[in-house]
């Protein structure tokens, strides 16, 4: 490892002193923004000002979904541009230039261009699955930055209003300065990006990615917020229990959402067991509350960014608030997979786009924005070795276009979710790879969610489509919760057929061409 860093180093050196020399200068800056456990949110669960305001200037994806419902896997898929199988990484603990290759990043392909580089908060999962240095120093010109005060985001911080003792609660509304170190961890990371949009050298150009940690849980975050979030104004989820057509491989049993002190205390029945309606609405409510706290933060954060810097907005995942009785993500649901995401580019003139896409779609797109003069071509299936290749297309033609041929761009977003069984375990949410038995591979259109739930090989990589555990097909024009399955309705028969060929198709090119 040391050798490959060595050599790393002087193929940099090799790559700035070329750019400089061609005096290719880059105008504009990048600012990625990523919000951890973030969904898709809507006007009607609550308004956002500052990501509504950003919206209003920027080009506004409505249907963009993750590649898996899980941090370090989406997080490490959207900063290769590769999919969780190309990565094989579906849990926390690989690092792919040690297990897979050489791959680079978004955020080292702008710095061998010429570019400082910042990672501010959490932008890669922090631990193995990013070498335990955040893809340092490969992807960042200077030290990633966590804030000192992120060491205590499970501590026993939170009061009991009754026992007045404290506990590691899920809903945690705090007065900042009773907090450790008299702060929050997202504060820091916002005061620490700021000072580097003020101070950095101007001379070259930036990109910058800044991770907020909320409303990842425990909901912990100022208590003024929870009170522009009235409680009677909280509506719950159409369907709050497991709906009869749903397979058991697609639930989860949302055990770090049990665990926290305050859920722990009301005893919910394991696996299958829901949230009572009153504390599904206070998690509701706090989980708004939350997200206007972050909303408040990245308002700050922009109001420091120039007009030559262009802004992308977006999360690693969805979360469940309920819907169909689950919580959190680990999920193939639209809940767990739709997320924000927004395109703020200098010349680019506001819009709004429902067309599906993916977060592998980003990095491409940065690149052809930002100007790159860099081979990009698509990857050649999941066992592709070439340092630079893409799962996912450039976004610019629907940026540029009001309709797009549809040989330029594909209508469909794939994702997916491991499992080590059919029946709900303790290990359904996060499994390890070596427990992996089961891969659920789902695409979604513009009209419907479908979902294979397939045998998988974790030592080959391999599917066996002729061994499946449970299917799903949900109509979105009808059923926008995906509360009622369809698979087994023969009015939608040809549906099914069409959409197994197209997933296995995306999936087993080989198989299924």
């Amino acid at each position: 490892m040391i050798f490959l860093i060595f050599f790393y180093l002087l193929f940099c050196a090799k790559i700035v002193n070329s750019f400089t020399q061609t005096n290719n200068i880059i105008k504009d800056n990048v600012l990625i923004i990523f919000v951890d456990d973030w969904r898709y949110l809507t006007e009607k669960e609550v308004y956002l000002p500052n990501i509504q305001k950003l919206a209003g200037k920027g080009i506004k994806f409505r249907n963009a979904f993750a590649q898996q419902s899980l941090c370090a896997p989406s997080r490490n898929s959207i900063l290769t541009g590769r999919r969780p199988d190309a990565l094989r990484l579906y849990d926390f603990y690989s690092y792919w230039r040690d297990v897979v290759g050489n791959f680079s990043t978004m955020p080292q392909l702008f710095k061998e261009f010429g570019f400082d580089t910042y990672s501010v908060g959490k932008v890669f999962h922090p631990g193995k699955s990013s070498n335990f240095t955040d893809d340092y120093p490969y992807s960042w010109s200077d030290i990633p930055y966590h804030p000192p005060s992120g060491k205590y985001k499970n501590s026993a911080v939170c009061k009991d209003k009754q026992t007045e003792k404290l506990q590691s609660n899920l809903i945690c509304p705090v007065t900042v300065k009773t907090q450790p170190d008299n702060t929050l961890p997202d504060l820091e990371t916002l005061n620490y990006s700021i000072d580097i949009l003020n101070q950095r050298n101007r001379s070259k150009p930036l990109f910058l990615a800044v991770g907020f940690h909320k409303p990842h849980i425990p909901l912990r975050y100022p208590h003024k917020y929870l009170k522009r979030v009235p409680i009677s104004e909280v509506k719950p989820p159409s369907h709050s229990h497991m709906p009869k057509g749903m397979p058991s491989v697609a639930w989860h049993p949302w055990t770090d959402v049990r665990h926290r002190d305050d859920i722990a205390a009301l005893n919910i029945s394991f696996p299958f067991g829901t949230m009572p309606p009153k504390w599904a609405l206070r998690i509701r409510q706090s989980y708004y509350a939350a997200s206007l706290y972050v909303d408040d933060l990245i308002g700050r954060l922009i109001r420091h960014v120039d007009n030559n810097t262009i802004v992308v907005l977006t999360s690693d995942h969805g979360w469940s608030l309920g819907e169909n009785g689950l919580w959190a993500k680990y999920s193939n649901f639209d809940v767990a997979l739709r997320v924000p995401l927004i395109f703020r580019v200098p010349g680019l003139p506001p819009k709004s786009i429902t067309t599906p896409i993916e977060l592998i779609d980003i990095f491409p797109t940065l690149v052809e924005l930002v100007g790159l003069k860099v081979s990009t071509p698509k990857c050649k299936g999941f066992n592709d070795k070439s340092t630079l290749c893409f799962d996912g297309k450039s976004l610019l033609p629907l940026m540029r276009n009001h309709k797009v041929n549809a040989n330029i761009r594909k209508s469909f977003a794939i994702s997916q979710y491991p499992r080590p069984s059919v029946y709900p375990m303790v290990i359904s949410d996060k499994p390890r790879l070596k427990d992996i038995k089961i891969m659920g591979y789902t695409i979604r259109t513009k009209r419907y969610r479908y979902t294979e739930w397939v045998s998988f090989n974790n030592t080959q990589f391999t599917r066996n489509w002729d061994k499946i555990y449970g299917v799903e097909l949900y109509n979105h024009i009808l059923d926008d919760e995906e509360s009622n399955n369809l698979y087994l309705d023969p009015k939608y028969i040809h549906v099914r057929q069409k959409l197994s060929i197209l997933l296995r198709q995306q999936i087993d090119p080989g198989l299924y061409s």
